[in-house]
């Protein structure tokens, strides 16, 4: 489901989708994207977020009360207070316009696989390309090799893949990871990601520097 006021936009974004053998659902505003989504299943929420009637934040707080549908906002605003309470909302994904098409359905279908389960997902384990992170042992390996981690290279982790393909700042990861009163400064969290990639080798790829606004883990589309 698309939900963009803006009709060109909307026409343009649909198109490209429909060429890439997606069938699409269209909302002009969040009152009709409501009651489209009780109407029918979707399985992909494309979600602007400046309209009239019903915010996209509005839409998003309450598709996330009836599902866990994946949901990718667009927006024309690139705060990142912004992105935080989109993803604290429960979005998967964020999209700041001026936006490609290309790379708008690139990353839906990157988030349709993470969804259904073809990143190689289950309760216990999470997989990467070589990369295993064992929940329950609190132990990652590449390529069947046990990495040695400490407690705090492991929660990094952890809560890197937790948000899968979400920029995170470095000071909401500090806060997560090390807590509201720690002492230290941001620089902590780039020491670690330093050491972090170092013991994954090639799988270090996978966490991504995003230039002047943090980090992000994330297999290639």
């Amino acid at each position: 489901m698309l939900v963009e006021d803006d009709v060109l936009m909307r026409e343009f974004i649909t198109d490209y989708f429909k060429r890439e053998q997606w069938d699409v659902y269209e909302a002009e505003n969040g009152r009709i994207a409501m009651e489209l989504f009780e109407q029918i299943s979707v399985d992909l929420v494309v979600l602007d977020i400046m309209m009239p009637e019903l915010d996209g934040f509005s839409v998003c707080r309450r598709i996330r009360k009836k599902s866990d549908v994946p949901i990718i906002i667009i927006t024309a605003r690139s705060d990142d207070e912004d992105h935080m309470l989109g993803f604290e909302l429960g979005a998967d994904e964020y999209v700041t316009k001026p936006l490609s098409p290309r790379v708008l359905v690139a990353r839906a279908t990157a988030l349709m696989r993470r969804s259904e389960g073809t990143v190689g997902r289950d309760d216990d384990l999470l997989v990467y390309g070589e990369l295993v992170v064992n929940r329950s042992a609190h132990s990652a390996a590449v390529a069947g090799a046990k990495i040695s981690l400490s407690p705090k290279e492991y929660e990094l982790l952890l809560f890197l893949t937790k948000h899968y393909g979400k920029v995170l700042a470095r000071e909401y990861i500090l806060d997560a990871v090390w807590g509201y009163d720690y002492l230290g400064d941001v620089r902590t969290v780039d020491t670690h990601i330093k050491k972090l990639r170092a013991k994954l080798g090639e799988e270090g790829r996978y966490i991504c520097t995003v230039i002047r606004s943090g980090y992000k883990f994330e297999m290639e589309p």
